[in-house]
């Protein structure tokens, strides 16, 4: 599983699919496309033909937030969603979180719905792994432009936590 922050209003909300039809998208998109997980490097519409290989993608929260900066209580409202999205998906072995946003709210569905955790809960970090009940947690930075535009995140950075995602799906 990718967990995202949201869709974009002018990405996921406005083209049905999250990443999909913005500039944060055709970053993943390209870099699951070189890791085997997607069939082609770019998705701008639900019915471009993209198809993803053993990837689920999600968002923390179910709307575009206003700034694109979700509150803490936007993203327990819509715990439940994540929480019944990890439930219907038996085979999860691995969540890669999108930025620190989306590392909080998957171990806040973990909890939730696999028990508690030791304390202090494991802090984001880009390429942090953490165990989260029956999970592997890998933290990346966000996809936005903020971060790629800057090299905050770089091709190479996300293709190294995807292939570690990749690596552990198989030896899990």
């Amino acid at each position: 599983m990718l967990l995202g922050l949201a869709p974009a209003k002018d990405g996921g909300n406005r083209t049905g699919r999250v990443f999909t039809g913005d500039r944060s998208g055709d970053f993943l998109f390209a870099a699951l496309h070189r890791a085997g997980l997607a069939n082609q490097p770019t998705s701008t519409r639900c019915a471009d033909g993209l198809e993803l290989r053993g990837v689920y993608v999600a968002a923390a929260v179910r709307c575009a937030p206003p700034g694109n900066r979700p509150l803490p209580d936007e993203r327990d409202r819509c715990a439940q969603f994540l929480q019944r999205e990890l439930a219907l998906l038996p085979t999860l072995r691995v969540v890669v979180a999108l930025g620190a946003f989306a590392w909080d709210a998957a171990l806040r569905a973990v909890e939730a719905t696999s028990g508690s955790f030791a304390r202090p809960l494991p802090r984001f970090a880009h390429g942090a792994e953490a165990p989260a009940g029956p999970y592997a947690l890998l933290g990346t930075y966000h996809p936005s432009q903020q971060n790629t535009f800057t090299g905050r995140l770089s091709p190479e950075m996300l293709d190294t936590v995807l292939g570690r995602a990749v690596e552990l799906a198989v030896i899990r």
